[in-house]
């Protein structure tokens, strides 16, 4: 059994994989059964969904383990398992709850995280300042060294370190993060100032520069390290915590998701929370992977709309990139990641005019406490959900038979006051609150795919989380994308990606390898001892290596990726290789331009579940029969139109056609005008656009027309409390 809790900014998700087959990597069906058999239970994939503790995390995820546990009539001392996606370090860098941390620089660049790169945060906002560094001015310190990329040009002082770090003592920092020039390339004082600080500071967390990041570009790589620093007391305090909690019910240890979507041990999360900060979408791009194999699409974009945000990925011939620069609330990581864009434009984002009267929906989140309006536990403030429960578009019954139940008066109280001040009747407010929510995500979809030379039309689009697929069709048509994948397990994909996620270990050098340097001979050493330095980090056995070759023309700034499997590479290959990927991304190549090698990075991988056998679990407890249909009063376009609804689990071969609603166990799919498709073996939905689909609205639909916003028909009035279309 694998099981995978993923904590939300409004919901926590649970996913157990019963018979998952042999995670050595080279089991087949007779495994898959021979684990069914052992563990007596029905194999198949249960899920489970609480609201989110944000007080106490870990109190939501056993919850959360409790309730997919009961769901599957299973022990916790069954699962094989367990893997862990969180926000704990994100949203303690959004709030500004961090350790007391202290910075140790190479003297004369103490202050090279407040310093920059001196680029505006927005182009024209002049004034616009970036965050303020973790480590105040007081709390910076400098050593006397000076390390070039060849070697020492100035030698640590001994003495003087001691006497340095007496006086950090003095200031009584809960972390520190050490970070010389050039220790990516030699370590070594970096490695004397650890031990010192250790000896002198035992209890206090240290973070240095070499093991985190590896690689060169001073300024991200101490703000990296001084991230890492000040999130890992309270990564490791929550991780302490939820093992302890997990031991209690005899659960295992979990493992963690990190930003980079592989898993880790929590001994190495707590000592290094700076590889988690992405560790909940991570997750969601692994399931969604799975998903998309499954599916037999290769070429996807992903869309995963939950209560807070929603995040966007691109998968090109199966694969998601990475990116090493990436920035959270500001502040840049230069650490592996899977490239994910965010948006704050989730089901509970709070719709707002701004001053120059336009209507604005996000950042800002209801969040779990106390969530959107309409579920009745003090919400005030008009949300997506709200906006999208008043039009139809959800059922006030809940997202499943036995759902709970969404209170449309309260959501068109909340909604009102903002409609007055737009001068608009509730439900046309309702109806633009989902549009602009749905530029928002509009526009990140575009800049994975279009801004980066992609185009969307060769593309399906996947959509997952709570609320992702109720906004898939709009999407669709506004880039012309023909094709919607609707997991099974849409509500709950992020946590279905973890407990399928498999293990993995980074290492990562800078060698700037040009000219006469740039040889066979120097390359292959260098790929060796990368690939056996996270080999070893691993641990268990490897199933697989990875080699990512950052290349660039000399005299440019930055680098592309060239992706590789561990085996050699030849220079001649690889500038070839990033000459294409330049001409795709840029529109030319340099004939004339010689090409520099900046950075190698490995990966080594441990093993995950079989996918033959994570397909038949999915398809194990599909439902039979024909799942019950309804009629249903959807707005579309400020019209009123006929259409059905249809609850639960949807069983395969179920066929459907526009408009319709599909309350899933987790989520809720709109299916507009114009598509139609049906549920394939692994329980997807998968909708194509159809131009003989389209149904003109019913003529005696009528648009809102009074101050309130309800249809003045008999048909789709609001029934009292619970707002449902009769």
């Amino acid at each position: 059994m694998l099981l995978g809790v993923d904590v939300g900014g409004t919901f926590t998700d649970a996913v157990l994989v019963v018979g998952a087959g042999d995670t050595s990597g080279d089991a087949g069906p007779a495994a898959v059964d021979g684990i069914a058999a052992d563990g007596g239970r029905q194999p198949g994939v249960y899920t489970g969904k609480v609201r989110s503790t944000p007080a106490e995390q870990s109190r939501g995820v056993l919850a959360a383990v409790r309730a997919v546990l009961e769901h599957a009539g299973a022990a916790p001392g069954e699962v094989e398992r367990f893997a862990h996606g969180m926000t704990v370090a994100t949203n303690a860098l959004l709030e500004g709850r961090v350790a007391r941390t202290a910075l140790v620089a190479t003297a004369g660049f103490e202050d090279v995280v407040e310093l920059g790169r001196q680029a505006r945060p927005r182009l024209y906002e002049l004034c616009a300042a970036a965050p303020a560094p973790l480590a105040p001015p007081e709390l910076r310190f400098g050593v006397p060294e000076r390390m070039t990329p060849a070697g020492p040009l100035r030698e640590l002082d001994v003495e003087a370190a001691g006497e340095l770090v007496a006086h950090l003592a003095q200031t009584r920092p809960e972390a520190v993060a050490v970070v010389l020039l050039h220790s990516y390339a030699h370590p070594q004082h970096e490695q004397l100032l650890g031990e010192l600080i250790a000896r002198e500071l035992p209890g206090v967390h240290v973070s240095l520069s070499h093991e985190l990041v590896g690689t060169f570009r001073e300024f991200e790589r101490a703000a990296s390290t001084e991230i890492d620093a000040a999130l890992s007391p309270l990564l490791g305090s929550y991780l302490g915590g939820l093992s302890a909690g997990a031991r209690d019910i005899g659960l295992v240890k979990p493992a963690v998701m990190q930003s980079a979507g592989g898993l880790t041990d929590t001994e190495t999360a707590a000592s290094h929370a700076a590889l988690t900060v992405l560790s909940g979408p991570a997750g969601g791009v692994r399931g969604a992977q799975l998903a998309a194999e499954l599916a037999g699409e290769r070429e996807v974009l992903c869309l995963d709309m939950g209560g807070t945000s929603c995040d966007v990925c691109v998968i090109r011939a199966g694969h998601v990139a990475e990116t090493a620069q990436s920035a959270v609330a500001g502040r840049p990581l230069a650490l592996a990641a899977l490239d994910i864009h965010t948006v704050g434009a989730g089901g509970g984002s709070i719709a707002w005019r701004d001053p120059g009267g336009a209507l604005r929906v996000g950042p800002r989140s209801a969040g779990a406490e106390p969530g959107p309006a309409c579920y009745g536990r003090g919400g005030e403030l008009p949300t997506v959900t709200d906006a999208n429960l008043l039009l139809g578009r959800l059922p006030a019954s809940g997202l499943a038979l036995d759902g709970p139940t969404l209170d449309a008066p309260t959501a068109e109280r909340a909604i009102a006051p903002l409609a007055h001040e737009l001068g608009l009747s509730v439900l046309r407010c309702a109806e633009g609150i989902v549009r602009v929510a749905e530029a928002e995500m509009l526009g990140a979809l575009r800049v994975i795919s279009v801004q980066r030379g992609l185009d969307p039309r060769g593309f399906a689009l996947l959509a997952f989380g709570g609320a992702g697929p109720l906004h898939a069709a709009a999407l669709a048509q506004e880039l012309g994308v023909e094709r919607i994948l609707c997991p099974r397990a849409a509500g709950v994909l992020c946590a279905l990606g973890l407990a399928t996620a498999a293990p993995r270990r980074d290492a990562a050098r800078t060698v700037v390898l040009t000219g006469e340097s740039f040889t066979a001979a120097r390359l292959e050493r260098e790929r060796a001892a990368l690939t056996e330095r996270a080999c070893a980090q691993l641990g268990a056995p490897v199933q697989q290596v990875e080699v990512a070759y950052e290349l660039r023309y000399r005299g440019q700034s930055f680098e592309l990726t060239i992706e590789r499997l561990g085996e050699p590479a030849e220079p001649a290959a690889l500038r070839e290789a990033f000459a294409a990927e330049h001409e795709l991304r840029y529109g030319y190549r340099d004939a004339e331009g010689e090409v520099e090698l900046v950075t190698i990075r490995a990966r080594a991988w441990g093993a995950a579940p079989d996918r033959v056998a994570l397909g038949e679990r999915l398809a194990a407890v599909s439902p039979t029969g024909q799942p019950p249909r309804e009629p249903w009063r959807v707005a579309l376009d400020n019209e009123w139109v006929d259409g059905e609804l249809l609850r639960g689990e949807l069983p395969p071969g179920t066929r459907l056609r526009g408009p319709a609603v599909c309350a899933l166990p987790e989520s809720t799919l709109l299916v507009r005008p114009g598509w139609a498709g049906e549920v394939d073996a692994h329980g997807t939905l998968r909708l194509s656009w159809t131009d003989d689909a389209v149904q003109e609205p019913d003529s005696a639909a009528q648009e809102p027309s009074d101050a309130t916003g309800e249809p003045s028909g008999a048909t789709g009035e609001p029934s009292g409390a619970t707002g449902e279309p009769r």
